[in-house]
């Protein structure tokens, strides 16, 4: 309650209609700042119904407010297609800066933020995480994910294959709530952590892991990673690996760590 600011608890007070994520929980932030007023859900699964009944409010004259359950609306959260509707029709929109597990956690990660990435939530399945992993595995940004607690220790062993057990990285969980907590360690290292703490596995996780060293040789990393995951079905690594070198332009022996990686995997 103490990160909420004066022109937030403003907003809510001058608010002609509140849209919520979650009626019951944005009702006790009201009860708790001794405000009423007038509430009507939208998340993701009824924003396209709600668009008609509140653009028409607003053109009306009213004011609307959007909330999300935590951090701010849009980002991994409900209210994209309210903003670009009232945007389309020339309707003012502002925005109350406020809490955002995005910039908590890189704030305090300790890791190189003068560039980052934010993906999201990963793709719950398997494949398609390891698959969105693996295309990500070269990026050399800091990246920035969303993660439910029942799937942080299988998306870690994931990310722990795809991008190398040694890759640095930060687990920051409720932030800035009572149980904030924060690890920090190698890709590996969190993996065991995840297997042995429990409270690890709960409440809102937000993880960064530190982007791939750059290229030296300007190698085409993309491609070296994609001949060796199509080599490696028929060859040896060492093979594979002087294939894949040849192919992206880069050097044996990196292509040989990898190689060594994915069949790990």
């Amino acid at each position: 309650m103490g990160d909420l600011s004066d022109r937030a608890r403003d907003a809510l007070q001058s608010a002609d209609l509140i849209a919520a994520e979650d009626t019951r929980r944005t009702l006790g932030l009201l009860h708790h700042l001794g405000i009423a007023k007038p509430l009507l859900s939208l998340h993701s699964h009824n924003e396209t119904q709600r668009l008609p009944e509140i653009l028409a409010r607003l053109a009306a004259g009213s004011r609307v407010v959007l909330v999300s359950d935590a951090g701010t609306p849009l980002l991994s959260d409900p209210g994209f297609e309210l903003v670009r509707a009232a945007v389309a029709q020339g309707i003012a929109v502002g925005v109350v800066p406020g809490p955002s597990a995005i910039t908590a956690a890189l704030a305090l990660c300790g890791l190189p933020v003068d560039r980052f990435c934010f993906e999201g939530f990963l793709p719950t399945g398997g494949r398609e995480r390891r698959a969105r992993l693996g295309a990500l595995a070269a990026e050399t940004r800091t990246m920035v994910f969303f993660e439910a607690p029942h799937r942080i220790a299988e998306s870690l062993v994931d990310l722990s294959t795809q991008f190398g057990g040694q890759r640095p990285a930060v687990i920051a969980r409720e932030l800035t709530k009572l149980h904030e907590t924060v690890y920090r360690g190698s890709l590996e290292e969190l993996c065991a952590t995840a297997a042995q703490d429990a409270n690890l596995q709960r409440g809102e996780i937000t993880l960064i892991v530190q982007g791939a060293p750059p290229a030296q040789d300007g190698a085409d990393q993309g491609l070296m990673r994609r001949a060796l995951e199509l080599l490696l079905n028929e060859l040896p690594p060492g093979k594979a690996a002087a294939i894949a070198a040849q192919l992206a332009g880069g050097r044996r022996a990196d292509a040989y760590e990898l190689a060594l990686q994915l069949r790990g995997s």
